[in-house]
C-alpha cells in the first residue's frame, strides 16, 4: 500500500480516532464517524476514502440517508467495501434510526393518532403482510411497550383479547391501542378489522383497560377508528 494513503500517515489532529479523543465525536464530519466503523483501507485507499465513496455512491450526495436506501450487495459494489463493512455499515444506520425513534418517542404524544400514524408509517407501511401490534399505555397516555401480536389478516390470525388484556396486565397499562398495516396501501377498515376491535374493546372495559383507539397504516394514509367514528 501507498504510504500517502494510510491514516496513520495523515497529521496526528487530522486522523479521525485521534480527532474524537481530543474533541469529541460530534466534531467529526460524516466520513471521517464512517472511517472509525470502517476501521481498516484497501489497497490503495485509505478507510475515510472509502467512508467518501460510501457517501457519494453513484455520484450523487446521498449521504447518510443512502446507507438506509442501500442493500449490503449495493454497497459491496464500491471497491473497498466487503461483506463484513457492508454489515457494519447497515448495522450502524439501523441503531441511528433506532436512536432516533427512541428519542422521538419521549415526544410523541400517544393522544393524537396523526402522530402515532407518522411515527410508525415507515415500519409499517412496506410490510407484505398484515402485522398487528398493541401499544400499551399509562395513565398519561405515554408509551409502556409495543407488541406484536400476529402476522397474517385480522381475521385469519384469530386474534384473542385473553392475549391481549394478559400483556396489559403484564405490563400494568391503564389502557391500550391496537395498531396494524394493510399491505394493500388502502386504510379502510374492513369489516373484519371493525368486529374484532368492538370484540377487543367490550373485553377491555370489562378488565378496566379500556381500548382507547385503532389505527390502521396503508401507503402514507392512516385511518383512526375513534376519528372515523366506529370506536366509542
Amino acid at each position: 500500500m501507498n504510504n500517502t494513503n494510510r491514516i496513520a500517515d495523515m497529521p496526528p489532529e487530522n486522523r479521525p480516532y485521534e480527532k474524537c479523543i481530543r474533541y469529541g465525536a460530534k466534531y467529526l464530519t460524516d466520513a471521517e464517524l464512517l472511517a472509525v466503523i470502517i476501521r481498516t483501507g484497501a489497497r490503495g485507499e485509505r478507510s475515510l476514502d472509502i467512508a467518501q465513496k460510501v457517501l457519494h455512491a453513484d455520484g450523487q450526495e446521498m449521504g447518510l440517508l443512502g446507507i438506509h436506501h442501500s442493500s449490503i450487495e449495493q454497497l459491496m459494489m464500491l471497491r473497498g467495501v466487503g461483506k463484513v463493512k457492508a454489515i457494519q455499515l447497515k448495522c450502524v444506520a439501523e441503531l441511528a434510526r433506532r436512536f432516533a425513534k427512541a428519542q422521538m418517542s419521549e415526544r410523541l404524544s400517544f393522544k393524537e393518532p396523526s402522530k402515532i400514524a407518522e411515527y410508525y408509517m415507515e415500519d409499517l407501511r412496506h410490510a407484505e403482510k398484515e402485522e398487528c401490534y398493541v401499544l400499551l399505555l399509562d395513565s398519561k397516555c405515554a408509551l409502556i411497550h409495543k407488541v406484536h401480536i400476529s402476522t397474517g389478516t385480522i381475521n385469519a390470525s384469530f386474534l384473542l383479547p385473553r392475549e391481549i388484556l394478559k400483556e396489559a396486565l403484564q405490563w400494568n397499562a391503564a389502557c391500550f391501542i391496537l395498531m396494524h398495516n394493510h399491505p394493500s396501501g388502502d386504510p379502510q377498515p374492513s369489516r373484519e378489522d371493525a368486529a374484532a376491535t368492538l370484540r377487543i374493546k367490550e373485553c377491555g372495559d370489562l378488565m378496566g383497560i379500556p381500548l382507547i383507539d385503532h389505527i390502521i397504516i396503508g401507503d402514507n394514509r392512516y385511518i383512526s377508528l375513534k376519528e372515523a367514528g366506529l370506536l366509542r
